[in-house]
């Protein structure tokens, strides 16, 4: 099946058990539960008994990576139980790489694919960045601290042992990062899946256009009803493909604006109160890529939003721009449908509640900030 999906992407896909329809799907699916969940019991459970601490922006620290393990849980969970609209999309796209009937289609689908293979490897690349400096700056805070109990984890958990020895110490830092690692892949794939399938149907948008503005240039004869079929035919292609985009992303974008909002508020906190501290460069390493990719994270959904809805937009553009005069009435009528219909935006929203845009995120920017000036108020 050939897919806009870049190999990274698809492997991915295959390790969270996304991929629909394989068999190693419910031996993943179920590693995944079990990781996920564990980890989760020691992060809350962290959360919990430090409720009072003195160290409020530690316990902020907590519960940032905390509630970032469960955003890519709640993902993972959306996405298995949604796998039949993810294979329809995936369907669609190869009869899409199928369709390439002239050189315009395969210019604008190579170049598409070749976005979303780039755009994949930064997303990647920058939650790994955003890991390694995490993991670095913890190893740095614990340079001057020689009792294994005393040192900090990568990741803030309520373990039930204590870390007496430097191997046991060693090898719960290590399995940390493990786990630190593959949650930060997990997210960034299923950014870059979103990423993906938005490039893709901008590439059949614009085809789309390319059709329209050409299709009434020759003689009337010649611009008989299989090409006013196919145009509406590729119409309603593009208006599905994108009702199934929104279907299976829509509660994913909820949730991510929604914990997003908390963790950017968090981060925040941690890096705003570490400015008087000793340990301020270590602190820093740690949380500032981390709260630039969150940060990151939400623009990816909202600008993904706001693309689709500018591109939808040049749908009606072209078709008004089209030489729909020279056409009989009758078939000049199925024109103005056409604008008619993309009047109506194509669009993700958040839980179906409200539309993602650029406008949103400046949104979630403002409430972290309002929350963070709270926090800095009161402790």
């Amino acid at each position: 099946m050939q897919t806009t999906i870049s190999r990274l992407v698809r492997f991915n896909l295959h390790i969270y058990g996304i991929w629909p329809y394989v068999p190693s799907t419910v031996l993943f699916r179920l590693y995944w539960i079990i990781m996920l969940s564990t980890a989760q019991v020691f992060q809350y459970r962290y959360v919990i008994v430090n409720i009072h601490m003195d160290d409020f922006s530690e316990l902020m620290d907590g519960i940032g990576s905390a509630m970032a393990s469960s955003l890519l849980y709640i993902k993972l969970v959306l996405l298995w139980s949604n796998q039949r609209i993810f294979f329809d999309l995936l369907q669609m796209m190869s009869a899409d790489w199928q369709d390439r009937q002239d050189t315009i289609n395969s210019r604008v689908m190579t170049e598409t694919q070749n976005a979303a293979q780039r755009a994949s490897r930064w997303i990647i690349g920058l939650q790994i960045f955003a890991v390694i400096n995490y993991t670095a700056g913890v190893l740095a805070n614990n340079l001057d601290k020689e009792e294994p109990y005393k040192r900090e984890l990568i990741l803030k958990m309520e373990l039930p042992f204590n870390i007496s020895t430097n191997s046991i110490y060693t090898a719960v830092q290590s399995v940390q990062f493990y786990h630190l690692f593959f949650v930060a892949c997990g997210i960034t794939t299923i950014n870059s899946l979103l990423v993906t399938l938005i490039l893709h149907i901008s590439g059949q948008i614009d085809i789309f256009r390319e059709r329209l503005m050409k299709a009434f240039s020759k003689s009337v004869i010649d611009s008989e009803e299989i090409t006013m079929q196919s145009l509406i035919v590729k119409h309603q292609k593009i208006i599905v493909f994108s009702e199934s985009i929104e279907n299976l992303f829509t509660y994913i974008a909820f949730m991510i604006l929604l914990s997003d909002t908390i963790i950017i508020c968090c981060l925040g906190y941690v890096i705003a109160t570490s400015l008087d501290m000793p340990n301020v460069a270590a602190i820093l390493v740690k949380s500032v890529v981390f709260y630039i990719t969150i940060n990151f994270e939400a623009f990816i959904y909202c600008l993904s939003g706001e693309y689709l809805s500018a591109k939808s937009k040049m749908i009606g553009n072209a078709a008004y721009d089209s030489l729909w005069y020279n056409l009989p009435s009758k078939q000049s009528r199925i024109i103005l449908f056409i604008i008619l219909r993309s009047q109506k935006r194509l669009t993700i929203t958040s839980g179906k509640i409200m539309d993602l845009s650029l406008e949103r995120f400046t949104s979630v920017i403002k409430a972290s900030a309002s929350y963070l000036s709270l926090l800095l108020a009161m402790y």
